[in-house]
């Protein structure tokens, strides 16, 4: 029994012996492979050099390569920087850049939102838009085409003229409808939205307060006959009164003595 027992702990210290040396040939190849590698890294790094930055991640980090300079060094994320996207492996979590007309993508064949110059339609960044689609130069997307639409027409209005309902026999009547979608920029444009035509009605009196605008200043502006008479002097009346008493007396003896010849006139005839 003791023997065996010997045996069985001589077989386990060789083993174990030879674990240890295994471990440490693997250390002093990572050594040789990596230098400056260290196990102390900051930033979510799980290995790291001095040179190239991190070398590999904490779990559910991405790796990916940030340019400083004319050197690129390795990061750890938590989320794949603008113009990237994460992809998961196994042994690593991976930052890869997006196409070269997409600015974020969901994956190498999906973009999410195209550069400058082109148009997003289903994950792609394309020049121009298919046919049937628009360009919305808002959103930069391939938008569907949009024509006007507008509803019924709303019953004829009451026959007018000049603003009234009264006083005429032919006049006119309106109706209108309202624009319930406006059209895009390549959409059929919205028709006309109100109309006019001709009406005949059977003439009526128009009752006080029934006048219409024009006909209620036309009144105003009317002066009454006394008020403009008394308002304007008569021309006549003006040069009278700058005349001198003097010359009204010469009038006077002038139109006595033509009086006087028409008699003698007269009286010779009657004479003959």
């Amino acid at each position: 029994m003791h023997l065996r027992l010997i045996s069985w702990l001589f077989i386990i210290l060789n083993f174990m012996e030879y674990i240890g040396s295994q471990n440490a040939s693997r250390g002093r190849r990572q050594r040789r492979m990596h230098p400056n590698v260290s196990q102390g890294c900051q930033g979510g790094c799980a290995t790291c050099s001095d040179y190239n930055g991190c070398l590999s991640c904490k779990p559910r980090l991405f790796f990916a390569l940030e340019r400083i300079g004319m050197k690129q060094i390795g990061v750890c994320l938590s989320s794949c920087p603008s113009g990237y996207y994460g992809t998961r492996y196994p042994d690593i979590n991976k930052c890869t850049k997006c196409k070269a007309d997409c600015d974020t993508c969901f994956n190498k064949n999906f973009c999410t939102k195209c550069k400058s110059g082109f148009y997003l339609h289903l994950g792609k960044c394309l020049d121009n838009c298919p046919e049937g689609l628009e360009a919305n130069n808002h959103t930069m997307e391939c938008v569907n085409i949009v024509h006007c639409e507008v509803s019924e027409w709303n019953p004829w209005s009451p026959c007018m003229k000049k603003g009234k309902t009264c006083g005429f026999k032919r006049g006119t009547e309106t109706r209108v409808r309202e624009i319930i979608q406006h059209p895009s920029a390549k959409g059929n444009l919205c028709p006309p939205t109100n109309e006019t035509r001709k009406c005949t009605v059977q003439r009526k009196k128009c009752q006080k307060g029934e006048r219409g605008k024009k006909g209620r200043e036309r009144k105003r502006k009317k002066p009454n006959k006394g008020e403009s008479k008394e308002a304007i002097p008569d021309s006549k009346s003006l040069e009278s009164s700058k005349e001198i008493p003097e010359q009204r007396e010469n009038k006077q003896q002038q139109k006595k003595r033509k009086a006087q010849d028409k008699q003698k006139s007269v009286s010779v005839s009657t004479v003959h």
